[in-house]
């Protein structure tokens, strides 16, 4: 495939934003080359600038289950445009859509909405540390809650790739107030909270980790997790920005059985618009303001765009249920392809699932956390990358992040997947 048109826009956009691009992970820094530009997309594919039809594995990062370009929520978005694009005050659709998602996902109250997954998990761990009187929280190394100071220490995605997990501008004042765990190991955070008895407020996580290649928690490490925060009285914070409305109406928590005290959704709940949310139990909400002293505010936060989009496409979600099993039955189909693929190649591999989260790790060990994801062969990485986009896929362009499947993949779809991976020299 010729990529002459995406080579001079990203050539020309270097000129005028940062490294050509606004989201790091977009450059191909990780895998080496210039990125794709898109012109559009529709259902499961993207068509970019230089005419190339490729199937789409990232899905926006997550949000559009249902698609690109889904109809029902096209029509919405414009339909509301009409009426005006943004006014600042509050709208009768916002409290439809958070009627909506309180309806659907268990052990949740109250939801406010915000403008991205970033400002959801930030508002989040403040509302966390205002309600507990307590400043310390607990992360997972290789798990990303967005670029945040609090969390840009030791981040996974585009913060590993660039092999600078504690980023420069974050003061030693908020790094010494994020205690760092490792993912699917519960004594680590046992030994945290030992150490700093009483000063935590809350242990953020994603569930089911998406940033550092799909990773699922064991039953011990999640269960023990939210026996531990109860024990010692700390918030537990899924950060469901990308399991939310993914791996079932209920997200993460009913696909896991756990629940969470707070919890963060990102862009699916704006229909893959800009928007993101966090919700909990009337207790914790009522410390949000107005109700309450903790502050958090945005002149664009419930934009009438966004929740028109997210109410169409949490309408269809609640209405059709049976989309999370067939989103789940094709990513095990996808599985057991690359599965049987991989294995006439002479590459060591794991393929992590979850629903319809999945990712391929060259490493010959099994990717239960940060580390173990990081012994991954990036330059095979590399090879595997390019050769599936040469023959029409397009997957996440870096070895730290899952793919996402829409149900506009067919297994013919898949069926190319494939084949394109027999193509390719590892």
């Amino acid at each position: 495939m010729l990529y002459q048109r995406s080579s001079a826009l990203f050539a020309e956009a270097q000129k005028y934003i940062p490294g050509g691009v606004n989201s790091p992970v977009r450059a191909f820094k990780a895998v080496g080359g210039d990125p794709i530009f898109v012109k559009k997309a529709k259902g499961a594919y993207l068509y970019d600038e230089d005419g190339n039809k490729l199937i789409d594995y990232i899905a926006s990062w997550g949000p559009l289950i249902l698609g690109h370009a889904h109809e029902p929520v096209i029509n919405a978005v414009i339909e509301k445009a009409k009426q005006g694009t943004s006014f600042g005050m509050p709208t009768e659709i916002e409290t439809q859509l958070a009627q909506l998602a309180v309806s659907m996902v268990p052990n949740i109250d109250k939801i406010r909405f915000v403008n991205s997954g970033t400002e959801a998990c930030m508002s989040a761990v403040r509302l966390a540390r205002g309600y507990t009187g307590k400043d310390k929280i607990i992360k997972f190394a290789g798990c990303y809650h967005g670029h945040s100071d609090s969390f840009l220490i030791q981040a996974g995605s585009g913060a590993v790739t660039f092999g600078s997990p504690n980023s420069p501008g974050v003061t030693q004042g908020t790094a010494k107030d994020t205690l760092l765990a490792t993912y699917n190991d519960i004594e680590s955070v046992r030994a945290l909270v030992a150490a700093n008895k009483g000063e935590i407020a809350t242990v953020i996580i994603e569930p089911v980790a998406g940033n550092m290649g799909c990773i699922v928690p064991s039953d011990d490490f999640i269960k023990g997790l939210r026996e531990l925060c109860t024990q010692e009285g700390i918030l537990l914070l899924f950060d469901e920005v990308m399991t939310g409305f993914r791996l079932g109406k209920g997200g993460a928590q009913e696909a896991l059985g756990i629940d969470a005290d707070i919890v963060c959704f990102g862009k699916v709940i704006g229909g893959g618009l800009p928007v993101g949310a966090f919700a909990a139990k009337n207790e914790i909400m009522s410390h949000l303001a107005p109700e309450g002293p903790v502050y958090q505010a945005g002149t664009l936060s419930g934009n009438p765009l966004a929740m028109a989009a997210g109410l169409a496409m949490l309408t269809e979600l609640n209405s059709k249920p049976e989309v999370f099993e067939s989103l789940a039955k094709k990513t095990a189909y996808l599985h057991e392809g690359l599965d049987a693929v991989l294995k006439g190649k002479d590459v060591p591999y794991r393929i992590n699932r979850f629903g319809s989260m999945i990712s391929v790790h060259f490493t010959e060990e099994g990717v239960v956390d940060f580390a173990s994801s990081a012994k991954g062969n990036n330059e095979t990485f590399k090879k595997y990358f390019h050769g599936m986009l040469e023959h029409g896929v397009y997957l996440p362009p870096s070895a730290f992040e899952s793919y996402f499947l829409n149900d506009d993949l067919s297994y013919a779809d898949i069926d190319e997947t494939v084949n394109a991976l027999k193509k390719v020299n590892l």
